[in-house]
């Protein structure tokens, strides 16, 4: 088994790896090589267009890497589903859009595997407090 060097997250927007920040700083100082590492990302994520995926680097002290590719956060889909740009500054007061049970229900499963739950029911209230402290209300 190879001796770990170090282990590096970063969110990538999907096919767009490229040398410059956030990649290049975040993997330079390990000494991988970085084309390497951008090649073999966009080509596991073209696919997901339009994401920003968040992405696990686990580098090895012979130089080389594996990736770990997750699911795009919680807030990406949210976003989406409501068709905002952002989530509302103050989510008490400003509400910024809004998506049907349905639509939540879609999340909470696409979430399932990354949530501390196998009951759709509460990944469903775990996704809805997201949606609140964004201000996107819940519609029936």
């Amino acid at each position: 088994m190879k001796k770990i060097k170090a282990i590096v997250k970063i969110q990538i927007p999907a096919g767009q790896a490229t040398p410059a920040p956030p990649v290049g700083p975040a993997l330079a100082p390990h000494g991988i090589n970085i084309k390497e590492f951008c090649d073999k990302f966009n080509q596991a994520t073209k696919d997901k267009a339009g994401w920003t995926i968040p992405v696990k680097v686990t580098i090895y002290e012979d130089r080389t890497f594996d990736i770990e590719i997750k699911r795009p956060p919680t807030a990406e889909f949210l976003k989406k589903a409501a068709g905002i740009e952002k989530g509302s500054g103050e989510p008490n007061k400003k509400k910024v859009g809004k998506i049907t049970r349905e639509q939540l229900r879609k999340i909470a499963q696409e979430k399932l595997p990354d949530l501390n739950t196998t009951d759709i029911e509460k990944a469903m209230k775990i996704i809805e407090s997201q949606a609140k402290n964004m201000g996107i209300e819940i519609v029936d």
